[in-house]
């Protein structure tokens, strides 16, 4: 085992240097540069922005700053935000919480509302329970979530009133669990939607076919109860391209992220990469995109190593 997550950690490796370089080389190819956002001044000369420009080092090809950047990222250094004048790990400290708060309670709102349903369409094929499932599954999966944030926003925000339409707590100033839930609840909703539905559909399909397998008759024609054929015989057969689905939803939910926290204005990394992006603010860009590709990576070794868990038959080699 300690040898397959030694070759993992490996083969992840150049995968994180290939994320890094293709994030660094793209922002340097963005039109406009820091030195617009950091000389708001117009009475700025020429001469002070090429100063700034060299000692921030942005006269030097872009191999040679990635380079020096990825020396101080081995060393724990990840720079000074050009926006702010923090270090960019206090300022990425500061929405690390909010952004893991939204997404693990959407991974976990997800995996328990579409397993249940996946189950139960398998277990009762093209009943009216199945077709109610399954547009729903297709409904949430083809829904992109900036559109059903903003419709949301609008039926359950404007309209209804019962959700607040941003931000973590009140502005009264007063924080509490039950106030933070009340805003959690529906950029949580509209982060989980996509997942819920392909969720559902996979969850079917890997039902469907665990359930017409001979030992399944086989327990049945023995008088064993549904529900330990269910959960005991089919989903834990059933359950390794399940959970290969929960390990491709967290990029999914990573990256949706990004949107609905800039529409219900939830202070997490992704508002703070839209920031990050508009200001140029490369380094800060760098960090998110470090914490990001790391949390992939790490949830996809943590998804095979799962495999193991599931299957006696998996070895690894």
């Amino acid at each position: 085992m300690l040898k397959y997550i030694g070759k993992r950690i490996l083969i992840s490796i150049p995968t994180f240097l290939g994320i890094t370089i293709l994030v660094y080389v793209l922002s340097s190819l963005a039109p406009g540069t820091p030195l617009e956002m950091i000389f708001n001044d117009p009475n700025a000369t020429a001469e002070q922005m090429e100063q700034m420009r060299q000692r921030l080092g942005l006269d030097q090809p872009v191999i040679i700053q990635y380079l020096k950047w990825f020396l101080e990222l081995l060393q724990g250094n990840m720079g000074i935000s050009y926006r702010t004048g923090h270090p960019v790990w206090a300022d990425i400290g500061e929405r690390i919480g909010p952004t893991l708060l939204l997404t693990f309670s959407s991974l976990t709102f997800s995996v328990l509302i579409a397993i249940p349903l996946g189950i139960m369409s398998a277990y009762k094929p093209y009943t009216a329970w199945d077709y109610i499932s399954s547009a729903l599954s297709f409904i949430g999966a083809a829904i992109p979530n900036f559109f059903a944030g903003l419709v949301f926003v609008y039926l359950f925000s404007v309209l209804v009133k019962a959700f607040p339409s941003g931000g973590m707590y009140d502005t009264s100033g007063s924080r509490s669990v039950g106030m933070l839930l009340h805003h959690l609840f529906l950029p949580m909703l509209v982060l989980s939607l996509q997942q819920v539905g392909s969720l559902i559909r996979q969850t079917r399909g890997a039902m469907l076919d665990v359930l017409q397998e001979d030992y399944i008759r086989t327990a049945r024609s023995k008088g064993v109860k549904e529900n330990r054929i269910l959960i005991g015989h089919g989903l834990q057969n059933a359950f390794i391209p399940v959970v290969t689905r929960i390990g491709m939803m967290i990029p999914f939910l990573v990256g949706g992220a990004v949107v609905t926290e800039q529409i219900f204005a939830w202070p997490g990394l992704g508002s703070l990469m839209v920031l990050s992006i508009t200001s140029r603010d490369y380094p800060t860009i760098m960090g998110i995109t470090v914490f990001i590709a790391a949390a992939v990576l790490i949830g996809n070794i943590i998804v095979d190593l799962i495999y193991g868990l599931l299957d006696p038959k998996i070895r690894y080699s």
